[in-house]
């Protein structure tokens, strides 16, 4: 979940996770057309051609990337257009963006990777009353990070829910001590940054969920980011002040950073992210686990709920992104073999 603290400092995004000028048609917009079936009806017509606007976290972000091949590939192949408007991380970039694109009438279906969650909300009231489909993907449209269920009537939502993510991650921590037998078993977890609401309920998930275990306790609780450079600066803060620590579990990026501090030391690892580096890291036995979803997947089911809800069928309100991957997000060894990740950092 590759994002950057320009992002997140303007509003609430997910860590995982994890880069724009405000207009309809940007200049770094991408269209994917898809062609007409044979005998199908003009592009009007409710089960016609549709047009999808995808509202991503940046085009230079990794993860959003993925989303976005996820929806090209499936707009291409049902009979829609996609474009990808590119907020470059901006908030209120990404909510002007939102505003125009109802403006303009040429879409039919919004995919919303909110920047921050909270600012989108009258943007998608607003697109919602025109008659457009939302759909909210990965991080909440709202201010709740405890439910997968739609914050604002009408809007369909396919994300993951921060506090299961939060839990994931201690269940993950317990797991991991409980695989040695360690006992007392002290785990640093370096969270996202503090002065986020999303990142401090998904730290209060996992310090309920590794305050569970038996005989393990948080020895260490620090700002470790999203990004190589934080990850290892807080690995080196956490080793100054407890040196003998078993576990570490921190955003896929700042456990890549961490890595490169432990050598040597028997450490076990566990990333908040699914990028190939990450699957492959745990496929190689270096980390013990890493939080999973399958982003591109996301992407084309947010496409798929999208286009059907805009052509009339009964969709499912809501959604939780673990639900299409394994194992519940839990990729450990076992859960994660013969899987290539979605995207890379």
């Amino acid at each position: 979940m590759k994002i950057k603290k320009k992002a997140l400092a303007l509003g609430v995004v997910a860590g995982v996770l994890g880069l724009s000028a405000a207009c309809v048609a940007p200049e770094s917009g991408t269209t994917a057309t898809g062609t007409a079936p044979e005998g199908s009806s003009a592009a009007s017509s409710a089960a016609g051609h549709k047009r999808i606007a995808f509202f991503g976290f940046a085009r230079a972000n990794s993860f959003a990337s993925a989303t976005w091949s996820g929806i090209e590939e499936y707009a291409k192949a049902n009979d829609a257009e996609a474009e990808f408007f590119d907020p470059n991380f901006d908030a209120q970039t990404q909510v002007q963006q939102i505003q125009d694109a109802v403006t303009s009438k040429r879409f039919d279906v919004f995919i919303v990777q909110a920047n921050d969650g909270a600012a989108v909300v009258p943007a998608v009231k607003q697109a919602l009353a025109a008659g457009i489909t939302v759909v909210a993907e990965f991080t909440p449209v709202g201010t709740r990070y405890d439910t997968a269920e739609s914050q604002v009537p009408g809007m369909i939502t396919l994300i993951d829910v921060p506090v299961d993510n939060g839990r994931v991650l201690g269940e993950l921590g317990v797991a991991a001590c409980e695989s040695k037998k360690l006992d007392p078993c002290e785990v640093a977890y370096l969270e996202g940054f503090k002065s986020l609401p999303l990142d401090n309920a998904r730290t209060d998930a996992v310090v309920q969920a590794l305050s569970a275990g038996t005989g393990v306790t948080v020895a260490a609780q620090v700002e470790g980011g999203y990004t190589k450079e934080s990850g290892r600066k807080a690995m080196q803060d956490v080793l100054q002040s407890h040196p003998g620590v078993d576990v570490v579990i921190g955003s896929s990026q700042a456990i890549a950073g961490a890595e490169a501090v432990l050598k040597g030391k028997d450490v076990l690892l566990i990333g908040n992210g699914s990028s190939r580096q990450a699957v492959r890291a745990v496929q190689e036995g270096r980390w013990f686990a890493t939080y999973y979803l399958p982003e591109k997947t996301a992407g084309a089911k947010a496409a798929e709920l999208g286009l059907a809800k805009a052509r009339g069928q009964n969709v499912a309100a809501s959604t939780s992104s673990t639900a299409l991957g394994p194992n519940g997000g839990k990729g450990t060894k076992d859960a994660l073999a013969g899987v290539q990740g979605e995207y890379d950092e």
